[in-house]
């Protein structure tokens, strides 16, 4: 696999950390700031709108710059950000930062997977989008609890100093490590022909997959706490080490996915989503005790990113005229079903169904997300049959290639 592909995971390392290290200082940033802690959780919220915001908007407006180019300064916006969130004077101003911090997420992944896919054989490409996955699944496992150590005894202010300063080892290893690439193609028309391509259907079955998928995982995993002390019978002080073996799994999905989608990518996203069913079925058996409990977290995070990078090759490939910001808008996915999965989990354990509920209610995000994929293979399949049906007829003679070339489009 190319070098360049560590630049682009550095960079993924710095936003996964900055993205999930606000949940551990929420309290250190409340005492500090003298706001409640409902109020500091929109500091999360304000990220994530961000994202969403940030994700389609920038992929569309960069898209005839150089990719290189473009990456180089989605990280510099990702420093503003996090500096500017360091030295905020107030809640107000941290909300400002935290949302200017998300812009460029969506925008980063989106873009650095075309970039990476780019840089390989086609068989491969899939591997090579899991690997700058890689960063940010790393980033639960060793970023964000020393992260979370570092506000907590040097301030709060000095992590997102401290997320500043990845974002500029990125910038240098992008530019170090990135090939100069041209302009993108001329006949991108901009904001308006990049819009047009997330017209097609499939895109949206595939982006509805990916906010039902991704909203089972959140579902459970924004409850996992409560699960772990309160049913498994952890100590409070041994979540951050079990969170940490949800990054583990997580890991070790994306880099099975990968490697798994360069074979049967839809096979493989159709087995990721069955396992998450099973898994979240059973979190209320795994959670009885400890040494089920871990394993439980540990196969939460393989069963949910093992479909992390088929969803973004299939979101890129049904928007080929646009695979940048179809892959942005992917990542904006990922975050509706990080707020629509957690809202969704919390109606579950509201209702009085019990502190292991919300897993159950990501089971059933999981099934709807299965449905949804099916439904895109179902359409899939209707569009092949009849452009199968002109090729045949164009070899066989019975129809001109132009008129062939009429019917397809």
């Amino acid at each position: 696999m190319p070098l360049a592909l560590l630049a682009l995971a550095v960079g993924a390392f710095g936003i996964g950390t900055t993205e999930f290290v606000m949940m551990g200082l929420l309290p250190d940033v409340a005492a500090d700031l003298g706001i409640s802690l409902p109020t500091a959780g929109h500091l999360v919220s304000a990220y994530a709108l961000g994202v969403v915001i940030g994700a389609p908007l920038l992929a569309a407006v960069t898209a005839r710059m150089s990719r290189r180019s473009v990456l180089i300064g989605l990280m510099a916006l990702f420093i503003a950000g996090n500096a500017a969130s360091a030295f905020a004077p107030d809640h107000d101003w941290l909300l400002v930062a935290r949302f200017v911090s998300g812009l460029p997420h969506g925008a980063f992944f989106g873009v650095g997977a075309v970039v990476a896919t780019n840089m390989v054989a086609p068989e491969r490409k899939a591997r090579s989008v899991s690997l700058m996955f890689l960063g940010l699944t790393v980033a639960n496992i060793a970023g964000v609890p020393v992260a979370t150590l570092m506000g907590q005894h040097m301030g709060w202010r000095a992590t997102f100093l401290g997320v500043s300063a990845i974002g500029l080892a990125a910038i240098a290893a992008l530019a170090w490590l990135i090939p100069h690439d041209r302009v993108a193609a001329a006949s991108s028309s901009g904001l308006r022909g990049e819009l047009a391509a997330l017209k097609s259907v499939p895109v949206w079955l595939a982006l509805g997959t990916t906010v039902a998928g991704f909203g089972a995982l959140f579902a459970a995993y924004s409850y996992i706490t409560p699960m772990l002390t309160d049913s498994a019978g952890f100590a409070e002080a041994s979540v951050t080490l079990l969170l940490a073996l949800f990054g583990v799994g997580a890991t070790i999905g994306n880099l099975v996915g990968g490697r798994l989608a360069d074979h049967a990518m839809r096979g493989t996203l159709f087995g990721g989503l069955t396992s998450l069913v099973v898994v979240l079925a059973l979190f209320p058996l795994l959670m009885s005790t400890e040494w089920s409990a871990a394993l439980a977290v540990i196969l939460l995070g393989i069963a949910a990113f093992i479909t992390g990078s088929p969803l973004q090759l299939m979101v890129m490939e049904k928007a080929s005229s646009a695979p940048s910001l179809a892959s942005s808008a992917n990542q904006a996915a990922f975050n509706l079903a990080n707020a629509g999965g957690a809202w969704i989990g919390g109606l579950a354990l509201a209702a009085g169904f019990g502190v292991t509920s919300p897993a159950i209610a990501g089971a059933g995000l999981a099934v709807l997300g299965l449905g949804v994929a099916g439904a895109a293979y179902a359409v899939d399949r209707r569009r092949a049959a009849p452009s199968s049906v002109v090729r045949e007829r164009v070899v066989a003679g019975h129809l001109p290639e132009q008129v062939a070339a009429a019917v397809r489009n």
